[in-house]
């Protein structure tokens, strides 16, 4: 059985798909993924994300702010109230995202921070979002201790020299589809080289979808797709993968596997 450590299930265009959240559900459960962890990345739309999943017992909610929807300064009382939910099981996504306007970096390295701190006060482990800023997001990371609440780097696109140091501080490193694309030579690099036991596995759907459902919806049954691709480029069978990946995420996110 497998895990999708990081969708948006809330941002799953329904009437594109078809379906319904309970179908896109049970399409993933039919692949083998027994567990669920939904993403936040705005504080206004967490109510309504959490008002989503509520019911499912195979689904967690982390809370936070994506860098990229950071637009004023955060509030850290309103993220420490609404993280403090018993469905919540991680701080973000949050981290740093330099790929576009460069304006934003001072509010995005804020935010980070403002993260950190209430991740290592809930003592919930952190989702980290980082592109085109290894330096700041490593060296943030060190200054703050986010080694105290540990975390996950997760859709990760960087160098393995940015890698080692995140697992050096005792963080995993997650893989999402883009490990699939024929472009992504470097990245298939570093997936042969990190250890198993920091290992995660995502879908970061309704986005990125994997070969050969480039191009289409993601959702959450494609993170069986990511298993398969990963276990063959590490020249490990399905169920090692598998079994290493579903047992550091419920490691990670301190919750009781199942079975």
């Amino acid at each position: 059985m497998i895990v999708d450590s990081h969708c948006h299930l809330d941002r799953l265009d329904f009437d594109k798909l078809d379906l319904n959240l309970d179908q896109v559900l049970d399409n993933a459960r039919a692949k083998q993924v027994e567990h669920f962890l939904c993403v936040s990345v705005t504080l206004d739309q967490f109510p309504s994300m959490l008002d989503k999943i509520k019911h499912y017992d195979d689904v967690s909610a982390s809370c936070g702010v994506h860098p990229l929807d950071q637009k004023d300064a955060l509030n850290k009382q309103q993220l420490i109230d609404l993280a403090s939910h018993e469905k919540v099981v991680a701080i973000g996504e949050t981290g740093l995202d330099y790929y576009y306007s460069k304006d934003t970096h001072a509010v995005q390295q804020a935010s980070f921070v403002g993260h950190i701190e209430v991740a290592n006060e809930l003592q919930k482990p952190l989702i980290i979002h980082t592109r085109d800023a290894r330096a700041d997001t490593i060296n943030l990371m060190r200054e703050h201790k986010a080694e105290n609440c540990g975390g996950v780097l997760h859709c990760f696109t960087e160098d393995w020299d940015m890698a080692k140091k995140a697992i050096d501080m005792g963080f995993y490193i997650s893989i999402s589809g883009i490990v699939t694309f024929k472009n992504a030579v470097e990245l298939k690099e570093v997936v042969k080289q990190i250890p198993l036991d920091r290992l995660l596995i995502e879908t970061d759907s309704p986005y990125l979808a994997p070969v050969p459902y480039r191009g289409k919806t993601n959702q959450p049954a494609y993170v069986e797709d990511v298993a398969y691709y990963i276990s063959e480029l590490k020249g490990i069978s399905f169920n090692e993968l598998a079994k290493a990946t579903t047992d550091n995420f419920y490691s990670l996110f301190k919750l009781a596997a199942k079975g």
